[in-house]
């Protein structure tokens, strides 16, 4: 005798369904604004119409989606995000949809991009830079730890909060692994671990040569971050992604003089083309967390107080009025006094918002470079899955 399955109510207008109050709609919030704007996606300050609260909000347009195969990548981000729950993480709170596009309510982090404080601010005091890369590893940890390879781990990708803590972002280039491989390290020769994915400069030697990627790829990532807030630049840079690949493949860079020698002995042990001779290879985060870069730092402790750099955010506020961009690649974003919605000839400016406008001479490969290779299923298919976002039984939809 077979015994079927028990269905599963998916309407969850219906208030026996028990996610019905927890549900939010899109007139639930009102909306202020745009922050940035990418090839799918608009991302406003919302305002929690019931508590005042303000939030990140992303509008994915479901047309264009559809069209540019791009259902993958919004379903990764999603079930990525909702694995997570970590101070030095983004927090997904609520995802819906109406006719035209998908929303995704996240942690409104006011104080923008790390990638805005390196390029107006660096090269940063060694203290700076070790305080910020172990609250990025404690987040990046906890990622690993809940089976997902983030596989874009960049200082554009790194936002600060209120009291000037790290949150990591953009999970659309996520890898999540099965069970399987997360307790068994097992790296996965899936055609989705193999397809390039990242940004230019920080990609690792093991995806340009198409082998499977794991965990250390996000290791590399993070040497190549805290080598950018030391000096600058990242290690990689050149005109072009076919150089910048060049580099990599031939660990083509150059230690500045100043650097520090415990700086210097990190990023060359992080910067190995052989993944599983990286520091942390393995799933050993360990091993990166007693290297002596760490020395001083209280990890039980990090993002329990306001950060002790919390005066960076006044120094970039000094410096952007001293040297105002020559385009506006800066969004500011104002609340509570001085209300995103309220009179913009009343707002006064504050520091850089959650997301700022994407900026063109990036090389963000996910969305915009030939070279991607994407294994994804026909538009009439995505169409359905897009359709079908709202009634499944997720507790995000």
């Amino acid at each position: 005798m077979v015994v079927e399955a028990p269905v599963l109510n998916t309407q969850v207008d219906d208030p026996s369904h028990p996610l019905h109050h927890h549900r939010r709609i899109v007139t639930d919030f009102e909306y202020g604004d745009i922050l940035g704007e990418g090839s799918y996606s608009t991302v406003l300050v919302g305002k929690d119409k019931k508590t005042e609260k303000l939030y990140a909000i992303k509008r994915l347009d479901k047309a264009h989606i559809v069209k540019n195969n791009k259902v993958k990548y919004v379903m990764i981000e999603r079930d990525a995000l909702s694995k997570m729950n970590h101070p030095g993480i983004v927090k997904l709170y609520w995802t819906f949809k109406d006719n035209q596009s998908l929303y995704f309510v996240l942690d409104l982090a006011k104080n923008g991009e790390l990638y805005t404080y390196i390029r107006r601010l660096a090269p940063f005091d060694l203290n700076i830079a070790q305080h910020y890369a172990a609250e990025i590893l404690l987040a990046i940890e906890h990622i690993h730890h809940q089976g997902v390879i983030h596989r874009d781990i960049k200082p554009e990708n790194i936002l600060l909060d209120d009291n000037m803590h790290i949150k990591i972002t953009d999970f659309g280039s996520a890898k999540i692994l099965s069970d399987q491989q997360q307790q068994q390290q097992v790296q996965d020769d899936s055609e989705s671990t193999r397809s390039f994915v990242g940004t230019a400069e920080y990609v690792s030697p093991e995806l340009l040569s198409s082998e499977p990627v794991s965990k250390e790829a996000d290791y590399w990532a993070f040497g190549c971050v805290i080598y950018q807030m030391l000096s600058g630049k990242s290690p990689f840079k050149a005109p072009t992604d076919y150089l910048i690949f060049q580099k990599i493949k031939n660990l083509e860079y150059t230690m500045p003089d100043n650097f520090p020698e415990v700086a210097k002995d990190i990023i060359q042990r992080l910067l190995v083309k052989n993944p599983r001779e990286r520091l942390g290879a393995g799933g050993n985060i360990d091993d990166i967390k007693q290297h002596p870069f760490f020395e001083n730092i209280d990890w039980n402790n990090l993002f329990i107080e306001p950060s002790p750099y919390a005066y960076l955010r006044e120094k970039l506020a000094e410096e952007l009025r001293k040297n105002p961009p020559p385009q506006v690649d800066d969004v500011w974003f104002n609340q509570d006094e001085n209300d995103p919605f309220s009179d913009p000839q009343q707002q006064q400016s504050y520091p850089p918002s959650t997301y700022s406008p994407p900026h063109h001479h990036r090389h963000h490969l996910s969305q915009q470079s030939s070279l991607t290779r994407i294994s994804s299923s026909s538009n009439k298919e995505d169409k359905h899955v897009v359709e079908r976002i709202g009634e499944q039984s997720h507790p995000l939809w």
